[in-house]
């Protein structure tokens, strides 16, 4: 049997239920670190509703749902939790400092923002950052999902990994002090 994502988590057997929760689970730390905000957004609404669903169905199976020794929580328990979630996460957006509206990026050329992410490599200490920062600042300076990638795939290539770093190699400098405009 095969799952069925996006169908309503009521719809679902038991058996797809579970699995897709266990698969939301799995996945969330990625989607936190990696996902754009309306990927973090879905997959917070799709795993609330699949844990909610599974409570209902099963409430003597979490800790939850049996209250400890009390009975598992009645509808409007479950409506009220909801509600304070939602409260609790409007509140934390207000909190916020707003952001100026959303105007289109220009279309970057990928030369330049690839001159831009090397520069900021050749800034770091060591010419050595983080992954996630790395494709934090390349999300920042394209929308192409592929810059940093083809930065390894290049012979030479101009960046290697070194466990969770990425590293500025030799070709990469050279590289970078080729194409630098002159200050």
């Amino acid at each position: 049997m095969t799952d069925r994502p996006g169908i309503p988590a009521r719809e679902l057997t038991d058996e797809e239920l579970e699995r897709q929760g266990l698969h939301a689970h799995a996945m969330r730390h990625w989607v936190f670190l990696h996902g754009t905000a309306e990927q973090y957004r879905t997959h917070t609404e799709r795993m609330l509703e699949l844990e909610q669903e599974y409570l209902r169905r099963h409430p003597q199976r979490t800790w939850q749902g049996s209250g400890g020794e009390a009975a598992a929580p009645s509808r409007d328990d479950r409506i009220r939790d909801l509600v304070q979630t939602f409260s609790r996460a409007i509140t934390a957006l207000l909190d916020e400092e707003p952001v100026a509206a959303a105007t289109p990026r220009p279309r970057t050329d990928p030369q330049q923002a690839q001159l831009a992410l090397l520069q900021r490599f050749a800034e770091a200490p060591g010419g050595r950052m983080h992954k996630l920062e790395a494709h934090q600042i390349a999300r920042q300076l394209a929308p192409d999902s592929q810059l940093v990638a083809r930065l390894y795939r290049q012979d030479p290539p101009l960046l290697e990994a070194d466990r969770d770093m990425r590293v500025l190699t030799d070709a990469g400098r050279d590289w970078l002090q080729r194409h630098a405009v002159p200050a």
